[in-house]
This record gives structure tokens, sequence and C-alpha cells, in this order.
């Protein structure tokens, strides 16, 4: 996969997967036989072991290389896109995430970061705690000085279903560290992860 998250089909029951979309195709009253649908369960499986990566797999693994750097300036990475799987109607929400570091002495590859919010991003989710689990691990594993995560994405299940409101945007934000502590800091770190 482009993303590095590959899927684990030894840990994923997609046997158990397939005959439970089987059951929700007969459930909704279709017939699971028919040409068009006789693959499907299969195919959804699959699409779920695709989708499910992140649980089986450590995010910290990619903040285990790290460089020595002398610099204590801020760091930015915006614009990683990514898709994720809302834990509450199962229903996909993607969008960008954005994350700003000041390094402790430490850098990290910026591949590493958009990694991270892969790993994440490919489990049943919510928005709120992925953001804060990208910032947790960067602050704990990296020891940097401050961070900021910010994600902005759209949720299907409020386009799709429910209120319909398309074009509707969930902005979250996560601080740590200095980026917490001093409001110029701050301020700094969130006028960079915005700008257009």
């Amino acid at each position: 996969m482009a993303d590095g998250v590959v899927p684990d089909r030894k840990t994923m029951d997609l046997a158990r997967i397939e005959r439970a979309v089987r059951e929700i195709l007969i459930a909704v009253g279709e017939d699971p036989d028919r040409d068009g649908l006789r693959k499907t369960p299969g195919r959804v499986a699959r699409m779920y072991a695709e989708l499910f990566s992140g649980l089986h797999a450590d995010p910290g693994r990619y903040l285990e290389t790290t460089f020595d750097e002398d610099h204590h300036e801020m760091v930015v990475l915006r614009d990683i896109p990514f898709s994720s799987m809302c834990e509450h109607h199962l229903m996909p929400f993607e969008g960008r995430a954005h994350i700003a570091y000041i390094p402790g002495g430490r850098i990290v590859g910026l591949s590493k970061l958009a990694r991270l919010v892969d790993v994440f991003a490919r489990r049943p989710q919510v928005q709120e705690r992925m953001t804060s689990q990208v910032a947790d691990l960067l602050a704990d594993r990296v020891h940097v000085k401050g961070c900021a995560v910010v994600i902005e994405a759209s949720h299907s299940c409020m386009t799709c279903r429910g209120v319909l409101k398309h074009g509707a945007v969930m902005v979250t934000s996560a601080v740590r560290g200095e980026m917490r502590t001093c409001d110029i800091t701050r301020k700094e770190a969130l006028t960079l992860l915005h700008r257009r």
C-alpha cells in the first residue's frame, strides 16, 4: 500500500467478516447470491483488512529513527491527506492533517510524520482522539519542546445521511509543551498550520 500500513490478514478473520456482510445483505432484503453481489462479501472483507490495518500496527515504530540536529525552530508539515472510518457508523471521514513541532535536539523524517497519521487513521476512529494520539506520540517519543496537530475533515456520516450537511468541515487541534504554555508560540504554530 502507498501509505505503508500493510493489512494484517493473519490477525483479521476475513471469513467471519464475509459471513457478517452476507448476513447484512440478507437483512436489508438483498440476494447475496445474485451476480453483482456474489463476490461482495469477500471484497468488503479485504477492504476492512486495509481500512483497519492500523489496529495491528505500532505507530511508534516510525519515530524510532530520529536525527541529531541543532535546529530549535518550528518545523511544519501541512496538508497530509488521510482517510479514516468513524467508529460510530463505520462510515468514512477524510481530510488533511497538519503538524508543527519544535525539536528538542532531534528531528524526524517528514515521511514518518505522514506515516504516523496513516496508522492512527487506519482504525475505527473519532477525529478528536486521532488528533490527540498524533500529538501525544510525537511529544512522548521524540521529546519535542512543543507540538501542535490540527486536523480538518469531512465526515460522510454527516454528509451522506442524517443532517445531510454537505461541505461541513470539522477542525480539531491538540497542542503540547511550549505550544500549550506560550501564547506567542501557539499563535505562530496555528498561523503556520492554517496558512494557505
